[in-house]
């Protein structure tokens, strides 16, 4: 079909219009260049040294945070040790409380206000009796040049804790207490270290019966799970506290044996019993 003259008229104007408005726009921008082009650069100087120098400003700063967070980033391992280890502390200080005796004993020259056993010997207060006398009589004694014997190993206390008491079957436990039990713990301690003491005791100055019971002891000390250990005799429980030789103190020492805070030796016609540590 032809194409009518007015359609063509208006085609051609559309055409005319576009590259027109095409035309407008380059000669605006033209008109933009040539102003940009006569403009002074002196005019905006000190702008642009301000912008400048507040640009090195915040780079500088950018260069700071940086640096802070690389130190930061290198002393991180060490938090996180420290932070593991304190939660390690915690957990055992914890695990402590919880399994804290509520019999704790409190005896002068024994144990400390904290329960910690003291470094206190026997020999030692002999010692300083001796050095007392001394300057009573008006002679004095060097500290320095005293002899002191070496203590050995203290007597260990391992008291019971409420759980091992609970794991225990009803009929081996009875109507026992925690209580009790770690009375009866001090009681072996004392007779151990009233042993202990016999045994280090100056031979001139025991009497005949406790030199008769020292020769017997010594006898033990020589004994296969004996020697080196801190022990008493079932015969010592005559003079117990808590731990007496009834029934209750039978049973607590089966209770004791069994949690292995004691071992039995039969020698020459002796029950020895020997603390564990």
């Amino acid at each position: 079909m032809a194409t009518s003259g007015d359609e063509i008229a208006s085609s051609t104007g559309d055409s005319l219009q576009i590259l027109m408005a095409a035309f407008n726009r380059r000669a605006a921008d033209l008109k933009e260049m040539i102003l940009l082009r006569h403009l002074s650069i002196d005019q905006y100087g000190a702008d642009l040294a301000a912008l400048d120098t507040s640009i090195k400003a915040l780079e500088r700063q950018l260069q700071a945070i940086k640096a802070h967070l690389r130190h930061e980033a290198e002393g991180l391992p060490s938090t996180q040790d420290l932070v593991e280890r304190s939660q390690q502390q915690q957990r055992k200080l914890q695990s402590i409380a919880a399994h804290l005796p509520a019999h704790l004993p409190n005896q002068s020259g024994r144990f400390s206000q904290n329960g910690s056993e003291t470094s206190t010997s026997y020999t030692t207060s002999r010692a300083n009796e001796s050095n007392k006398v001394n300057e009573d009589n008006g002679t004095e004694t060097a500290p320095s040049t005293a002899k002191v014997k070496k203590e050995p190993r203290g007597v260990p206390r391992k008291y019971v804790t409420m759980d091992e008491l609970k794991s225990l079957s009803s009929y081996m436990k009875g109507r026992l207490t925690l209580d009790k039990v770690n009375a009866a713990v001090d009681d072996m301690a004392s007779f151990a270290e009233a042993n202990a003491q016999l045994l280090s005791a100056p031979r001139k100055k025991l009497g005949e019966d406790a030199l008769k019971k020292v020769l017997e002891l010594r006898e033990l000390t020589a004994l296969e799970g004996v020697k080196g250990q801190a022990f008493f005799l079932e015969f010592d429980m005559r003079s117990g506290t808590h731990l007496k030789m009834d029934t209750t103190g039978k049973s607590i020492l089966t209770v004791l044996r069994h949690l292995g805070r004691i071992t039995e030796v039969r020698a020459r016609g002796q029950r020895v019993l020997v603390l564990s540590r």
